[in-house]
């Protein structure tokens, strides 16, 4: 779902203030269906919220799943931090080698 670009960038829009669907269209330079099937999706997801205002639905972001998704990511990390410390410090630890052209 999120892998969708045009999602994310549904989402980076709204991540300032709602917005309504013709500014969302306008600025993702995308037909009305195509960002109204967007953010069907997203809605689905639970990701973004509607509210109707006489003839115009506005959209904002629903940061709690996306911290849910953060608190999850955060084990991977760590993960990958610990492992690029790591190869930080091999490659620190490595003796410099001359550079092309310079004698040893």
């Amino acid at each position: 779902m999120l892998a969708e670009p045009r999602r994310r960038e549904i989402l980076d829009l709204l991540r300032s203030r709602e917005r309504p669907v013709g500014d969302l269209v306008e600025r993702l330079r995308l037909t009305q269906p195509a960002v109204s099937k967007h953010l069907k999706v997203l809605r689905e997801a639970g990701l973004v919220e509607v509210r109707h205002d006489a003839q115009r639905r506005w959209y904002r972001l629903r940061p709690e799943p996306l911290a849910e998704v953060d608190a999850w990511l955060a084990p991977y990390r760590r993960f990958w931090n610990e492992r690029l410390d790591a190869l930080e410090r091999h490659l620190d630890a490595m003796p410099d080698e001359p550079d092309e052209g310079e004698e040893p």
